[in-house]
């Protein structure tokens, strides 16, 4: 296994600083403090965001081969890094090995789209003489990069959700300061490390580890053109009614769901399912927390789920047998434990699993939970997943559309006329057929609805997020 240095610095317009070493991390799994990051001040986010207003204008003028350049290099170097990075991730997050591997191959792939994009920054001519008054007059119209971008990244994929922000700023020209989860940082300052590497002007980006209390110029400074926040839906809201008149661009939660129906391949489903509700302890936004099942096969899918569920593996996620490692904290275990045991306590059944040691939660299943309980309404962001009967397809689309959330959900079935009417029907981001909510590729436009979030990632429509249209009119007298 690699080692982890005993500490690590933020990094202030493009430059590794190391004013302190007050952010302690830990090892998710042991508990153990990991390592110690530099913890930015006001004052150093101040003079990051002043930093990035004097790059605007530089980072503008890159051609698109010099930015191209720049993504081209992290995905070299996190090539030539990806044990570091996966074991940076699986000590930081908690997250089992394995997966950590999956998300640097992902994170490579996110800053290759965004190298190919870098360059497709398209406009379009387009003829205004529609009327007789327009008459000899066209336009044409192309992006510009929005300037100063402020981003705010979560704990859950500390690598591969802060690439969506900072690959696309660097594809269009945006300067940009970035604050890490306090829980997992390293990843972020590692990118940091890379981009420090290339010619980037000075002040082209800032990766700045900060304390909750500390960080409110992220969110209000007027200098910042935009922000684009990961993480919890009550943090997102109060985050934008804070914003004043910068684009905001919210990436929130979910309670995700799927539907089985009654002609679905069981045994295909049933691994997808597991991988949905259960990868990284069901730490993930999209991860498949309510499981609708058609009653004819009801039963039958139940009883594999359960079976299925009892046999993985939870352990140290340094161990490559390990499937279910720890939550991110004791805290959010035990929350998780209690609204598991309020909804037993209101008439559900726990199928399997509910036991908790430490931040260590098994992986749970439960049925018959009352509509109104925690477990089935807000957002488990654990190792839980609720089992539901429906008779009549309909039915199983207005209860997925009940929650108040909309990212994604998934549908295993063959009708290829349900297929569409639940695309049309369903209050989501994002409908996946035949596979599980948490199904993604990180080209594709990802983002929600209702208390989901605003806007879209996926490179291309992060792109348009971080870019201004601008119009020129020609006149030919």
């Amino acid at each position: 296994m690699p080692t982890l240095k005993d500490t690590y610095p933020l990094y202030l317009n493009n430059t590794a600083e190391q004013p302190n070493t007050d952010l302690e991390v830990t090892d998710k799994f042991t508990g153990e403090v990991a390592f110690r990051t530099a913890l930015a001040s006001p004052e150093v986010i101040d003079a990051a965001i002043a930093g990035a207003v004097r790059a605007t204008d530089p980072m503008a003028r890159l051609a698109s081969y010099e930015r191209k350049a720049v993504l081209d290099h992290c995905v070299t170097r996190f090539r030539e890094r990806f044990d570091e990075l996966a074991y940076a991730l699986c000590v930081e997050a908690g997250k089992p090995i394995n997966d950590s591997e999956g998300e640097v191959t992902r994170l490579i792939d996110t800053f290759q789209i965004a190298a190919e994009e870098s360059t497709r920054l398209y406009g379009e001519v387009m003829p205004l003489d529609i009327s007789q008054r327009a008459r000899g007059y066209q336009s044409i119209w192309k992006r510009y990069p929005i300037g100063p971008c402020s981003f705010i990244s979560p704990f859950n994929f500390p690598l591969n959700l802060a690439a969506h922000k900072v690959a696309p700023a660097i594809a269009v020209g945006c300067p940009f300061v970035m604050k890490p989860a306090s829980k997992t940082p390293l990843g972020a300052l590692i990118i940091g490390e890379i981009l420090a590497e290339t010619d980037l002007p000075e002040g082209a980006f800032s990766i700045l580890p900060a304390s909750r209390d500390g960080a409110g110029l992220f969110t209000v400074d007027e200098r910042l053109k935009l922000l684009s926040f990961t993480g919890s839906p009550r943090v997102g809201w109060d985050l934008k009614a804070r914003c004043g008149k910068k684009k905001v661009v919210l990436e929130l939660g979910g309670n995700a769901a799927v539907i089985v129906d009654h002609d679905a391949d069981l045994d295909d489903a049933l691994e997808r399912i597991i991988f949905g509700a259960f990868y990284q302890s069901g730490q993930s936004c999209i991860g498949v927390q309510r499981i609708l099942i058609h009653e004819d096969v009801y039963d039958r899918f139940k009883d594999m789920l359960i079976e299925k569920t009892k046999s993985l593996i939870a352990g140290d996620p340094k161990d490559r047998d390990t499937f279910i490692g720890p939550m991110i904290s004791e805290g959010e275990a035990r929350r998780l434990k209690g609204w598991i045991d309020e909804a037993v306590e209101g008439g559900a059944s726990l199928l399997t699993g509910g036991g908790r040691e430490g931040n260590m939660l098994e992986a749970t299943l439960l049925e018959g939970v009352n509509k109104d309980a925690k477990a089935l309404n807000e957002e488990a962001f654990g190792p839980l997943a609720i089992l539901q009967k429906f008779s009549d397809f309909d039915e199983a689309l207005a209860e997925v559309n009940r929650s108040t959330f909309g990212l994604q959900a998934g549908i295993f079935t063959r009708d290829l006329f349900k297929m569409f009417d639940a695309w049309d029907r369903l209050q989501v981001g994002g409908v996946v057929i035949n596979d599980v909510p948490s199904y993604r590729v990180d080209n594709m436009p990802y983002g929600g609805v209702k208390d989901s979030g605003l806007g879209r990632e996926g490179i291309r429509f992060a792109m348009e997020d971080m870019t201004e249209i601008r119009n020129l009119v020609i006149r030919r007298g």
